[in-house]
């Protein structure tokens, strides 16, 4: 398994902790935790096995991507965050489960996929509900652009799919530009809900906060189209 170094070299963002989530960087941090390197990781080294791979990106407090994994346990699930707080909580979670196939990496995720994970080894990419950047002047900071659907393209196997969702309906439209523009993929399914039908997910944190504001939840999956 790969290693990481220590906790000031792993954690990117700070942010204010409990004793616990602080303990838990401490403790289990060499369980689950990867150091970010600009080399293409060992998949089978890492995980101890051959298994499909799972990526989430930005994971929050981790809640919903523990459940994932331990709802998936003949898959290997790599989760990006580096908020230190969310890296700490699901750290803990992910003991409380026993989610032996979960890893965590704290860099930022276009760096992760571009270096890390590498060519056609992503067989799920998860995007659930990122910074929408509501103000105009920040729009080129969303995450959902050409350049991120290059990397998807790069990334996904052939049988791979991109799912994402999002509660803020100017940035589902903006998503929906997107992936019309991007004939390397289809959209097999785009569904609006009011969180009593997400798609093969567990609920989120970010989720219920926007269901709680009164906004509507739009589920994509997205596949390669060659």
């Amino acid at each position: 398994m790969v290693q990481y170094r220590d906790i000031q070299s792993f954690v990117r963002r700070p942010g204010r902790m409990t004793p616990a989530q602080k303990r838990a960087l401490a403790e289990l941090a060499p369980r689950y935790c990867i150091d970010y390197t600009p080399e293409q990781l060992d998949l089978d080294a890492t995980f101890g096995r051959t298994a499909p791979l799972m990526v989430e990106i930005g994971f929050g407090n981790g809640d919903s991507l523990v459940a994932l994994a331990a709802s998936m346990p003949d898959w290997n699930v790599i989760g990006i965050e580096v908020h230190e707080p969310g890296v700490g909580h699901c750290l803990l979670k992910a003991d409380e489960a026993g989610a032996k196939n979960l890893r965590v990496i704290a860099e930022d995720a276009v760096a992760v996929l571009r270096d890390q994970v590498g060519e056609r080894r992503i067989d799920r990419l998860n995007l659930y509900f990122p910074d929408p950047w509501p103000k105009k002047r920040h729009h080129k900071r969303r995450l959902v652009n050409p350049p991120f659907m290059d990397l998807a393209a790069t990334g996904l196997t052939d049988n791979g799919a991109l799912h994402i969702a999002t509660d803020w309906a100017p940035y589902a439209e903006h998503i929906d530009e997107v992936l019309d523009g991007d004939d390397r993929f289809k959209v097999v399914l785009r569904r609006t809900h009011v969180g009593d039908s997400p798609h093969v997910r567990p609920q989120t944190k970010f989720e219920r906060r926007g269901l709680r504001l009164g906004h509507e939840i739009v589920d994509w999956e997205v596949r390669r189209a060659d």
